[in-house]
């Protein structure tokens, strides 16, 4: 065979051969396609399965939220509802224990033997253990209702602070601890009341969980501000509860509500009292070296308004007699009144009972018994309102006799009214030393 035939098989091989490769190679590239198409696709789906199962479980989520919310909703309004109800059901909920205390006051009027005396000592404790409980229980109610308005004016620290050291200075000496109380004139705005309850259950706590040393109060001037310090050398805090001491029931290492320990509802109230008026309360503490409480209150360059000093002094029997005093009563509680009745009896009164406005008025019908002095409820049946009621025997006498309304209504729309009429309000229950020392002052 010619050698040109030869070059040119050759030469038609290697062609047929570039030929084949590259057909070989454009198949694997559109295997190699084939194959991505097919991924993409299975991804694909994937991703869309995947966003259906996303969607659903966001719907899902949707749903569970909405009914979550309801359900807190549902819960909130059961709670706010519960709220209000405690805090106006106070006047339900003392009026017992009000009956309770007249009673065993005019019990222990009775007693004869030291037996008797001691258990009537132990049962007034108890009924004031349950009464600090139940105001506690229904401040709280009430701070949480929004109901507390606080009634802020210009108050002295320096009647405050001997009010305080009055209250709890047996209970230190009891206890052989030092008390102090650091003298100031500064006259701070806040509500006497409320800055008095802050202070009160902060000084308390100090007290209880001091066994040696003492507790001091002091004030120390800032900017524009005072803050009232209460220091203690007791147990102190540890870090792990530093929060939780300001919760319902909490009570640190070592208290027992038998010995007297409380319920742990003080500092509670304390931060709910604070928060009402804005004052910042803080601590510091070191476990077995004490703990210092400070409470900030704005400074005010005014006179003081409140009557502490002088309540001081109304809320401490001394001796004066009611021997003879005529006292009509207007109570439509048959408990209430009978434990009255009798509390009066035993300090020597001429009472007579009503349980309206009209039968108060018949008992005045003939003029010849004029009483010295009108105790009412001011929430009577029929409607009745014993502020009401006082100005009508005022009207019959054509005279401004004495009045004192005793009520568990704390609202300032009858404090405010009770004063525009010049009548005295205790409120419920009552100490009986406290409304024989009111009445004597009234009668003064």
């Amino acid at each position: 065979m010619p050698v040109r035939d030869i070059d040119d098989i050759d030469k038609l091989k290697k062609i047929n051969a570039a030929l084949i490769s590259r057909v070989e190679r454009s198949m694997d590239q559109q295997g190699n396609a084939f194959s991505l198409f097919q991924t993409a696709i299975g991804l694909e789906n994937r991703v869309r399965s995947r966003t259906e199962e996303l969607r659903a479980t966001l719907r899902n989520l949707e749903q569970s939220n909405l009914a979550l919310g309801a359900a807190k909703e549902t819960a909130e309004l059961a709670n706010l509802s519960k709220t209000r109800f405690l805090a106006a059901a106070s006047h339900d909920v003392l009026q017992p224990l009000n009956a309770a205390h007249l009673s065993v006051s005019a019990l222990a009027e009775i007693q004869t033997s030291e037996e008797g005396r001691t258990l009537v000592r132990q049962v007034e404790r108890s009924l004031e253990t349950m009464e600090d409980l139940l105001r506690t229980l229904l401040d709280i109610s009430k701070l949480d209702a929004g109901v507390v308005q606080p009634e802020v004016s210009d108050v002295s620290l320096e009647r405050l602070f001997s009010s305080l050291k009055s209250d709890f200075e047996p209970l230190a000496r009891q206890k052989g601890l030092k008390l102090g109380f650091r003298a100031t004139d500064a006259v701070v705005r806040s509500d006497r009341i409320l800055l008095r309850r802050i202070l009160q259950n902060i000084l308390s706590n100090a007290l209880r969980y001091t066994h040696s040393g003492g507790v001091l109060v002091a004030a120390r001037r800032r900017t524009g501000k005072i803050r009232v310090d209460i220091v203690d050398t007791g147990s102190g805090i540890p870090e792990d509860q530093r929060e939780a001491v300001f919760e319902e029931f909490h009570r640190g290492a070592g208290d027992s509500a038998l010995a007297g320990g409380g319920l742990g509802l003080g500092l509670a109230i304390v931060r709910r009292m604070a928060g009402a008026l804005a004052h910042p309360v803080s601590f510091s503490s070191r476990v077995g070296r004490g703990t210092v409480f400070h409470v900030e209150v704005p400074l005010s360059a005014g006179v003081p308004s409140d009557l502490a000093g002088l309540r001081s002094g109304l809320e401490r029997p001394r001796g004066y007699g009611l021997f003879g005093t005529k006292v009509l009563l207007v109570e439509n509680d048959p408990a209430v009144r009978d434990g009255m009745t009798a509390l009066l009896g035993r300090w020597q009164c001429a009472a007579r009972a009503a349980a309206t406005t009209a039968e108060a008025i018949a008992l005045l019908q003939d003029g010849s018994w004029r009483p010295d002095i009108v105790i009412a409820d001011q929430h009577l049946d029929h409607g009745d309102l014993g502020s009401v009621t006082i100005g009508a025997i005022r009207d019959r006498l054509g005279t401004n006799v004495p009045g004192l309304i005793i009520t568990a209504d704390a609202s300032d729309a009858l404090a405010g009214i009770v004063k525009a009429s010049g009548i005295e309000m205790m409120r419920k229950p009552v100490k009986p030393a406290q409304l024989r020392a009111l009445m004597a002052h009234l009668l003064a």
